[in-house]
This record gives C-alpha cells, sequence and structure tokens, in this order.
C-alpha cells in the first residue's frame, strides 16, 4: 500500500491546493506505479517555515538574499 507523505510550508496553502497536491500524487502512484487508487495514501503535513533550512540558512534569510541579489 503506497504512502505518500508531502511537507508544505504554513504560508497560506488553500485547502484547493492540498487537494491538487493529493491529486497528483494519487496520479503519479497509479501511473508509474500501477496501483489502485483506493489502496494509496496521500498525507499533507503543514510545517512551520522557520523550521527548514536551505543551503545552510533559515528558509526566510535565504529568501531574503534572493531578493537582495
Amino acid at each position: 500500500m503506497p504512502y505518500v507523505h508531502i511537507q508544505v510550508t504554513d504560508e497560506g496553502v488553500s485547502k484547493e491546493q492540498k487537494a491538487d497536491l493529493i491529486k497528483g500524487a494519487t496520479d503519479l502512484l497509479v501511473d508509474v506505479l500501477n496501483k489502485d487508487p483506493a489502496t494509496t495514501f496521500v498525507v499533507i503535513e503543514e510545517v512551520k517555515m522557520e523550521d527548514w533550512g536551505v543551503g545552510g540558512l533559515p528558509v526566510q534569510e535565504y529568501r531574503a538574499q534572493l531578493t537582495r541579489s
């Protein structure tokens, strides 16, 4: 039984966007792994943005550097 765990930052992801993520992940499992969609589990977890890092920097600082360049 395939299980997909998607994490998104808490930056205002709408219910519609979450539904699209679930549909896309399910379609991928069906198309690539030939799985029955009824047997797939997709979990979307919202995480605090400050818990993320890119290139050794907190996400907020990394984004600030990108906008300054």
